[in-house]
Order: C-alpha cells, then structure tokens, then sequence
C-alpha cells in the first residue's frame, strides 16, 4: 500500500460517491448490524461495512478491513467491556462520516476548496479518516482513497437493493457475508457469498535472555518483596516522527500490589514495547537489588516474555483477569491526560 496522499484526481470522485451515499440517506433504514462485504479489486482483500445512523446521532459509512477488521467490529458489537480508552485500538477500519465544519482540519478544507465544492449545516461536512489499532486516526492515502470511493458506490447499491428487499443481506449460514466482487473479465460487480478468512496470528515475540546477568541478579537480591503487577497498556497521547503516522506508545507500568507506589513506569516505541517489558523489568531489578516472592499479570503476551526471567529467578509468575493497584493508576493516569488537554 502506498503513504502517498491522494490527488485531487482522486479526491473528486471520492466526494461524489460521499455525497451520493449521504443523499440515499439509508440510515433510515440500515441498522449497524447489517454488514456487508466490497472486496478490493486490487487486492482482493474485504473490507466489511455498516451504515451508522439509524438514532440520528452520527451519520457514517464504516468500512473494516479484513477479518481482523471484522472481528474488532464484532467485538464491540457484542457489548464486550473494556477500558474506553482502548476501544480505538480494536479498531481497523476505513471511515466516511459527515460531520460539522469544526471537527475539520485544515488539511480537509483545503481539498473542499479547491474542488470548488460547498457544504452548509450540520452534519454536512464529509470527512475521510483512516483508523488502524495503534496509530492517531488519520487522513487517507492515495490507495485507501480509490478504494473507499469504490466501497461508497457499492454500499450506495447494496443499501438500495435492501430497502426493497430486507432478506437481501440473510446468507446460507450466519457465517456467510454478502460481498461485492468486482469480475474484470466481464467489467461488472456482482454478488458473492463468502466466509471470512481465519485471522492471521501473529508470530510469537521471543526475547532472548542472558543467562549470565541472570545469575548476577539472583546473586545481589537482599530481599524479596510481596507482589508486583506489571502491564503495558497505549498511552492516551499519540507522538509523531517526522513525517511519519502519528502513533500510541506503549506505557510499561510496574506497580506495588499491596500499597499501590509506582515502582516504575516506562515509555515504548510500538516495535520495542516487547524487548522493553523484559529489558525495563531487569534494569529495575539490578537497580533495587531485591525480585518480588509473585508477580501478576493480565496478557498472555506478558506472561511469555517474563517467564523465562521469572522462572531463572524463583518467582511466581501468574496471569489473573484483574489488576486492581495497576488499574487504579492507570485511570488516574488517563485522567490526568484528558486534564491537561482542557
């Protein structure tokens, strides 16, 4: 995929199929449950799409991509809880909503003015973002443009068809999904039932460990404490390098179970939060000169990469579904964030 911005060659079409979706007004007769697919002609990737809307409160097209889009999707469908601050890193998806001129930035009113185009009200105002689980919502590139003005032309089909047909979207099986399929050989986009792609599962991290400092750690600890809870978590505050995507760091908090102090807190670069966890927990180690009798942790990914150190060093390593002293901190934390934004 290319990180070039779309052209205003691209643009125009994209606002033509925004504004075309916007005036079928389908809102009024989709709900955010009825998902459909548009594969990518150029990838033949799917992405998975829902018309919000139908309460008059956010009018948008949602566009998930892949099954990993999907699956974020169903997650906070299904009213699964978890923290707010995490809801935008399930998140993968293409987003066309309309909203008021105050929510854009000056890089959407510079594209608006230069086709020429006009929009007044509330609500009126196409914006196009880009969302990805880790990363600031986003402006589109040139790619995630061509293909988005694609999705807008289907969904303006498929959404039609639906009003006059409300088993349009009812598949085989509750595993099947509607999705358009663009056939070059015959230039035409037609219906297709297909079930999703298993996700793809992403390789272990494995960080390797030096035997030889463990052995000096194990040989320095005065004493052991009680109970430790580490975890890593996005911080609420997005950074940018150069001209780069602005991302979420990862936060790497260790906290005192019993009495709630902060033994240490770390910021990581997204591709370093695993060797970081490990790295951070040893530095922390050597530095104090004692290792806690038990150390409690929530994510699987943790539990992997501090076992080899926890199990060199005679600690109880053990993964729980709370994290009460760490939890605490970390919304005291969000809250101090959203402070400072005022």
């Amino acid at each position: 995929m290319s990180n070039n911005p779309p052209s205003l060659q691209e643009w125009k079409p994209l606002y033509q199929a925004a504004l075309e979706f916007k005036n079928l007004e389908c809102w009024n007769w989709m709900w955010d449950s009825d998902v459909f697919g548009v594969q990518n002609p150029e990838t033949g990737k799917i992405g998975y799409c829902c018309v919000m809307g139908i309460l008059g409160e956010y009018h948008a097209l949602a566009v998930y991509l892949g099954t990993e889009g999907l699956e974020g999707y169903l997650r906070i469908q299904s009213g699964e809880e978890f923290p707010p601050w995490e809801s935008l890193h399930v998140q993968k998806c293409l987003m066309a909503s309309f909203e008021d001129r105050e929510l854009l930035q000056k890089e959407d009113l510079n594209v608006i003015k230069k086709l020429g185009l006009k929009f007044r009200g509330h609500d009126s105002w196409p914006l196009f973002r880009s969302y990805l689980p880790g990363y600031v919502p986003w402006f589109l590139t040139s790619d995630e443009a061509q293909y988005l003005t694609e999705v807008l032309q289907q969904a303006v089909d498929v959404c039609s068809r639906l009003r006059d047909d409300t088993e349009l979207l009812v598949g085989p099986t509750e595993d099947h999904y509607l999705v358009r399929v663009f056939q070059k050989e015959k230039n035409e986009w037609v219906d297709e039932w297909l079930i999703p792609l298993p996700v793809e599962e992403p390789e272990p991290v494995v960080v390797p460990v030096d035997e030889t400092r463990l052995v000096k750690i194990k040989g320095m600890v005065t004493q052991r404490q009680k109970t430790w809870e580490i975890d890593f978590f996005h911080s609420p505050e997005g950074v940018r390098e150069k001209d780069e995507r602005p991302y979420f760091p990862y936060i790497i908090l260790w906290i005192d179970h019993d009495s709630g102090f902060v033994l240490n807190i770390h910021l990581a670069e997204q591709t370093e939060y695993a060797s970081d966890s490990v790295e951070q927990f040893l530095n922390l180690l050597e530095k104090t000169k004692f290792v806690p009798e038990r150390i409690l942790v929530k994510k699987e990914e943790l539990f992997n990469l501090l076992d080899p150190v926890t199990s060199h060093l005679g600690i109880n390593l053990k993964k729980v579904t709370e994290l009460p002293a760490l939890e605490g901190a970390q919304v005291g934390m969000i809250e101090y964030f959203r402070e400072q934004e005022r």
